[in-house]
């Protein structure tokens, strides 16, 4: 049996698209519906690596957990990783294929069609439901010969569409209307519905403009979703500024400063900071901005050496290294690892045109980028160094082109395995102020989290968290809050309906 489908599309990027997805798929899960996401194309620096190691965005890694299911490539069978300006890594099926600019790439577009065709299919035949998210907005005219992410993917699954205005950002009815508008005559009676997303208000005052949009159009507003702050999602490119974890300001928090370098990368890692009430999180990118912080954290980048040179520029490298020495800690993800070493090379010019850079000389490492890309999932487990105590379990995944060689001396964070010496996917030094690893999703793990934090706390003299934050529950928790902030604010009922008709 072939799954039925729905799709959800939006008058912009940033409306709500994704969010809307991942409370759609959680709510149809709790029916009892196998239901799977779906989308054609994404762009996005903040990926997630399947089983099989191929890369997905993070976005469709997160709708697929609120399905119950794991995530694989066929929910994201294209994903575009900028790597410049107008110039992107293009991940096919999880495996990158190219590094295209933007005419090339939709001079691609029959090639990709055929591999998002197969993987929905694929999906199709093994669920009974599911639920595509379009990309941007389908009346982006000039790219109308171009875009199979949005109508063109509605009518190969023959999926009915809901139509999503973000009225946060005021305009919502013209921002709709036009959209609509601009719309082909078949694509107008694919479109089932609309959704507002974001409203803070009166519902009564906006009840009038409700009915004359419906007489407008001839299509119903299927609900007025309402803004919320504390609504958890995996951001899909979007930075996490204005959440409720960024203005804690309680005393006694732990003050941890990421550095947002300007091609940083799967900062998803950091949600589980976010959201713990006994840590205050916030994005820095200037020196004043830094202050002194209990811990800065170096993120993924897509682009390791050109971020070490933002960091020179603005006169961060120095500031880390006299922040280190006043006592703060430091911790490197992946590419931010890379740069807490020696020098990073790049012979072959795989991510930028410089061929070498110092890099901040606080680890013992020297990275070298290579051409094939490592993407894999890793479990592994602590052993006894300068920060962890043994036996704590750690998983995450990699994503890098870059190898690095470790040389003494260093505390290692991983006990090696039979096949592998695992010292360069994590490394301190022997005061255990300084820390790095590959593995991205390494702080989801919450007893590894919890030890980390616990280490930062006793070196800046601040009380251990009584309560450690229980971050895997409380994102069990958020799936159901998804589907019930839906099921309070949409016609559930006719949204059932349309897999019906």
């Amino acid at each position: 049996m072939t799954a039925k489908t729905l799709m959800v599309q939006g008058t912009g990027s940033g409306v709500g698209k994704s969010v809307i997805t991942a409370a759609l798929c959680r709510w149809f899960y709790l029916k009892g519906w196998k239901v799977a996401p779906f989308k054609a194309q994404n762009m996005s620096l903040n990926a997630y690596v399947c089983e099989d190691g191929g890369e997905i965005g993070r976005a469709q890694a997160f709708q697929a957990e609120a399905c119950g299911i794991a995530p694989t490539v066929q929910m994201n069978p294209v994903l575009m990783k900028p790597a410049g300006d107008n110039l992107s890594q293009v991940i096919v099926m999880g495996r990158p294929a190219h590094t295209r600019n933007a005419k090339d790439y939709y001079r691609g577009k029959p090639a990709y069609l055929q591999q998002v065709k197969d993987a929905l299919n694929g999906l199709r035949q093994c669920h009974d439901l599911v639920i595509l998210e379009g990309a941007g907005s389908p009346a982006e005219i000039n790219l109308r010969s171009m875009d199979f992410v949005n109508m063109e993917m509605a009518k190969l699954a023959e999926a009915p569409v809901l139509l999503v205005g973000d009225i946060d950002r005021g305009g919502v009815f013209a921002w709709m209307k036009g959209t609509y508008d601009l719309l082909s005559a078949d694509e107008r009676d694919r479109v089932a519905g609309f959704l507002i997303n974001k409203f803070r208000g009166d519902l009564d005052l906006l009840k009038p403009g409700l009915r004359q949009f419906e007489d407008l159009v001839g299509k119903p507003v299927l609900g007025v979703i309402p803004f919320d702050h504390n609504l958890f999602v995996d951001e899909e490119d979007s930075l996490p500024f204005g959440t409720h974890g960024e203005m804690k300001t309680d005393a006694g928090l732990l003050d941890v400063a990421i550095l947002r370098v300007p091609r940083i990368a799967n900062f998803t890692d950091f949600s589980p900071l976010m959201e713990d009430p006994a840590v205050a999180v916030r994005y820095v990118w200037t020196e004043a901005q830094l202050g002194s912080p209990d811990l800065i954290i170096l993120p993924g980048t897509k682009n390791t050496l050109d971020d070490m040179r933002f960091l020179k520029t603005q006169g961060l490298d120095q500031a880390l290294h006299r922040c280190h020495k006043a006592g703060t800690l430091i911790f490197g993800i992946c590419g931010g690892f890379q740069m807490m070493g020696r020098e990073l090379h790049d012979p072959e010019q795989v991510e930028s045109k410089a061929g070498r850079i110092e890099a901040l000389n606080l680890l013992p490492v020297t990275t070298t980028m290579m051409p094939e890309k490592i993407t894999r999932q890793v479990r592994l487990t602590t052993q006894a160094n300068s920060v962890l105590e043994a036996g704590l379990e750690a998983w995450g995944y990699e994503i890098h082109n870059g190898t690095s060689q470790v040389e003494p001396p260093y505390s290692a964070l991983f006990q090696s395995t039979s096949d592998e010496n695992t010292d360069a996917l994590g490394i301190a030094d022997a005061t255990g102020t300084l820390i790095g690893t590959y593995l991205h999703g390494i702080l989801d793990n919450d007893s590894l989290r919890h030890a980390v934090l616990n280490h930062v706390r006793r070196h800046r003299n601040i009380p251990q968290v009584k309560e450690p934050f229980d971050y895997q529950a409380f994102r069990s928790r958020q799936w159901d809050r998804l589907a019930d902030w839906l099921e309070a604010s949409l016609d559930m009922k006719q949204i059932e309906a349309l897999l019906h008709e």
